[in-house]
């Protein structure tokens, strides 16, 4: 989903900022805590506009669906037969989550808000 929002430009840096904390978090972390930082900004933040509000949510959103992968692949990995599988997984939620969240930043920065292909619909 993709329209202006009509954002001002703290609003336009606090949602870059929700897309871009979760790779970040996600590299200090391995992973593990990739939606903490979106899901911060919208605790804090979510008052100021649709555009941080849906940014920060959609990038949290998308982080428990990796996290969620990233999960299955452990799970699958310690089976010992899954493993090959478990790499899959950890791959596809890697560089979906880097791809997608760059793509968020971007279309953030001009006051777009970013619809992730694949969610765990918690926050709004």
């Amino acid at each position: 989903m993709t329209g202006d929002m009509r954002a001002g430009g703290d609003d336009r840096t606090l949602a870059v900022l929700a897309h871009l904390s979760a790779i970040i978090a996600m590299i200090i972390s391995a992973g593990w805590l990739s939606f903490a930082g979106p899901l911060l900004i919208w605790l804090l933040f979510r008052g100021r506009g649709p555009l941080v509000r849906g940014s920060a949510a959609g990038a949290f959103n998308f982080n428990l669906w990796a996290w969620l992968m990233t999960v299955i692949g452990w799970i699958l990995f310690i089976t010992v037969i899954g493993i090959p599988v478990a790499i899959i997984l950890w791959v596809i939620a890697a560089v979906l989550t880097v791809v997608c969240h760059v793509i968020g930043a971007l279309r953030a920065s001009r006051g777009e808000l970013y619809r992730y292909p694949a969610q765990i619909p918690i926050l709004h």
